[in-house]
Order: C-alpha cells, then sequence, then structure tokens
C-alpha cells in the first residue's frame, strides 16, 4: 500500500512558516490529480469528459471551468468540460431530467461560461446550443417545477424532488437558483425587464421561504430539510410541533455548505439595486455568523453534524467527525463573500484563512506518486421518502446511515476544494 502524506504537515516540514502565500496552486493539483482523472460521484467511478449528466460531475466541471478562466493556459482544462458537456448533449441541444427533480439542474451553470467562449471563438453552432439548453433548463424549474401551493406556508417554494412533496432542502437551494440566477443575469433582459425583475423576486423568495422555517435563531444554525406538510407520510422525520415546524432533527454540514455557496453565487449575479439584495445579503451573513460559531478551534474546519465535535457517538460506535465537503464549501463562501463585498473581511478573514489551512492539514493527502486525494467526505445523506424510513435525520443516520459511508475523492469535495483554493489564490 502507497503511503499518504499529510500535504499540510509535509509544507510545515519543508518550510518554517507552514502553509505561506508562496505556496503551489493547489487548485491545479486537484484538477490535474483528481477532476481530470477519475472521482466518485455517490459511490459510482467517474471521468469527467464522459461523466453522466449529475449535480456532482456538474460541479466538478463547474470549479474545473473556473480553474481555466484563472490559469487560461490550462487549455485541456476547458476542452475536458466542453467534451463533458457535448457528451451530454449527443450532439443536440438538451438534457434528460426527471421530473421537479433540482438536482438534474445544477449541472447547467457551466454553459454560461461555454456558451461566452464558444461565442467569442466564432462558434456559433456550439454556442446556441449550449444557451437553448440552459435556457430549457431555467423555463423547466421557472414555469413547470412543482412548487409548494397555497394555503400551505412557504406557497411557491420549489419541492426538492417530486418523491418529496412540498419539502425543501438547503441542498436544493444550491441546485436550482444559481443556474436559474446565472440565466437572468445573462439573458434576462431578453423577456423584458418586468419578466427579469420578477424572476430575480422568485429567486430572493426561494431563499427568503426557507430561512424563515429552517432558520433556529438560538443556534444560529439552518435544519437540514423543511417540510411544509410535516403530517404527510414522506415528512416522517419532521417535527410536529413548534418550535421549529417540520424541520427535520439536525444541523447537517454539506446541507449547509450547499446553502451558504448558493449565496453567494446568487449574490454575485443578482442585481444591487433589486429590492431583495439586502435581505439575501442579511441572511448571507446570519449563516456566516452561525458557522463561525462552530468552526473546530483547533483544526478551523467543521464537523459532519454542525452543533457537535467528536465526543459525540452513535449506536454503532461511530463519532462524529471533521468533513472535508462542508468545509470546503465554507471556506469557499466565506472568501467569495468577502471578496463580493457581502461579508466584512475585519470579521472573516482569519477564520476563512484558518479554515483553507484547515483543509489542506486535514484532507489533502499526496500518496507516493505525487498524486493528490481528498479524504473524509461523506457519500451522501437525505430524509426519507416513505419507503426508506431509515433516512430519519438522526444523529445515528447522519453517522451510521447505509448511504452515510465516509469516503475519499469524492466529486462533493473536489469541486469545492478547487474552488476554495481559487478564492484563496486570487486573495494571495
Amino acid at each position: 500500500m502507497k503511503k499518504n502524506i499529510s500535504l499540510g504537515l509535509l509544507w510545515i516540514l519543508m518550510m518554517p512558516c507552514g502553509i505561506c502565500k508562496s505556496h503551489p496552486f493547489y487548485s491545479q493539483q486537484a484538477v490535474e490529480s483528481l477532476a481530470l482523472k477519475t472521482f466518485l460521484s455517490n459511490q459510482r467511478e467517474e471521468k469527467l469528459a464522459t461523466a453522466h449528466w449529475d449535480y456532482v460531475p456538474g460541479l466538478v466541471a463547474l470549479s474545473v471551468l473556473q480553474a481555466w478562466q484563472r490559469y487560461p493556459e490550462k487549455t485541456d482544462y476547458y476542452d475536458t468540460v466542453k467534451a463533458f458537456a457535448d457528451h451530454a448533449l449527443q450532439g443536440g441541444d438538451s438534457v434528460k431530467t426527471g421530473v421537479s427533480n433540482l438536482d438534474d439542474l445544477a449541472a447547467g451553470k457551466i454553459f454560461f461560461i461555454l456558451y461566452e467562449t464558444e461565442l467569442r471563438k466564432g462558434n456559433t453552432a456550439d454556442a446556441q446550443r449550449y444557451k437553448q439548453c440552459v435556457t430549457a433548463l431555467r423555463n423547466r424549474l421557472k414555469y413547470h417545477h412543482q412548487r409548494i401551493a397555497a394555503p400551505l406556508p412557504g406557497a411557491g417554494g420549489f419541492f426538492h424532488k417530486q418523491q418529496y412533496p412540498n419539502q425543501m432542502w438547503l441542498d436544493g437551494l444550491y441546485m436550482g437558483a444559481p443556474m436559474y440566477a446565472g440565466w437572468q443575469h445573462y439573458f434576462g433582459t431578453e423577456k423584458g425587464e418586468a419578466d427579469n425583475w420578477e424572476s430575480w423576486t422568485d429567486i430572493a423568495s426561494q431563499f427568503k421561504t426557507i430561512h424563515k422555517y429552517s432558520y433556529d435563531a438560538e443556534k444560529q444554525l439552518n435544519y437540514h430539510v423543511w417540510s411544509a406538510a410535516p403530517d404527510d407520510i414522506n415528512s416522517f422525520w419532521a417535527k410536529k410541533s413548534e418550535p421549529h415546524l417540520g424541520c427535520s432533527p439536525e444541523f447537517w454540514g454539506r446541507s449547509m455548505g450547499w446553502y451558504f455557496a448558493a449565496l453567494v453565487d446568487v449574490l454575485d449575479w443578482m442585481p444591487k439595486t433589486h429590492p431583495d439584495y439586502p435581505a439575501l445579503c442579511e441572511i448571507t451573513r446570519e449563516v456566516a455568523a452561525g458557522l463561525a460559531r462552530c468552526q473546530d478551534a483547533a483544526s478551523g474546519c467543521w464537523y459532519q453534524l454542525l452543533q457537535y465535535n467528536e465526543t459525540v457517538g452513535s449506536t454503532c460506535n461511530r463519532f462524529n467527525y471533521l468533513e472535508s465537503s462542508a468545509s470546503s464549501m465554507f471556506t469557499y463562501a466565506y472568501f467569495k463573500g468577502m471578496r463580493i463585498g457581502v461579508l466584512d473581511k475585519k470579521q472573516y478573514k482569519l477564520i476563512a484563512e484558518k479554515a483553507y489551512q484547515g483543509l489542506l492539514q486535514q484532507f489533502i493527502r499526496i500518496d507516493a506518486d505525487g498524486v493528490m486525494h481528498i479524504i473524509q467526505s461523506c457519500a451522501s445523506a437525505g430524509l426519507g421518502p416513505a419507503k426508506d424510513p431509515s433516512r430519519n435525520g438522526t444523529i445515528d443516520y447522519y453517522l451510521c446511515g447505509k448511504d452515510v459511508v465516509v469516503t475519499q475523492d469524492e466529486g462533493k469535495a473536489i469541486g469545492p476544494f478547487i474552488m476554495a483554493s481559487l478564492e484563496y489564490e486570487k486573495d494571495s
């Protein structure tokens, strides 16, 4: 077996200052060791150029595109993502998605950069295919995706999936809203200013709704899932009384990572003159403040279950652990939130820098061949539906569930680590 070396330890041994401003470009190392080779997507091994259309390969692809934008000499980065898009489209201008499934929409964000780049190259045929595909995804979400209906609370909120009726998941805010926001940013005025403004209101309402019902002001954290119909059979896990009626029991790290990342990504595109812009900024600041409270003081990272430390265990004798995908998402969102002016640098710069060094020291390993690996990632987690009662949102589930395995080289950690590294490298 090849011996793994902690990258953080390696740099501490090599350099008296530890992880210094003169560090190598870890974003490139992650792209070339993992994203362009093989990675896991919900325990399925993928190669990016031929990966199936899904939010995990889409997340990896987006991070590779952003690395190419930062380092444009790395043309193979762009070419691989274009190959992934063309493989998904199969010569056409659409991708197959499930009915009212937010997860199937997230990868559409790659089409904005591909569209602009191919248009600039004069390849109008591919540019138009990319635009038509992401337009169809946006229209499917805005006009056809199932929503919570009155008189239920949260009317207008998108179902996470058809099999989760009247449920909003923090995960889903990342899957749908940034793609919708990207379309409005690039193409929204084509449908007229009134439609554009109403669409931004629709996007903002998704965050305002889930934050209203899932945010615990005492803990300063958001519950993973909220159901507008807590007595529904598919919401068997939901709290049945106030406070926090309809919420799932625990604060899961990666769900808040998706949520925090979605907020800064949408705010990066949202017109500052829109009346909901201040409200989304305030939500972002509440999320940032709550996560700062539960950052592990020793490592700078975050735990799988945010409100506990490693002393909290389960009936299967597994204990809470520092988790790489959530920690990477938080690090990315802190840095980007500061860069776009939503978060105060004086308040969060040291938190973000400590988090980034924590990523390197806790989760990054280099094998004997110099290949990078990212360890300690939760493969998957969810709530229900009724046919799967084991997914009940308890501590035991998040530590022992059959789908909640701890793995390495998972795309849900690779993409955010690349994005966090790019933000750090911009700031260096």
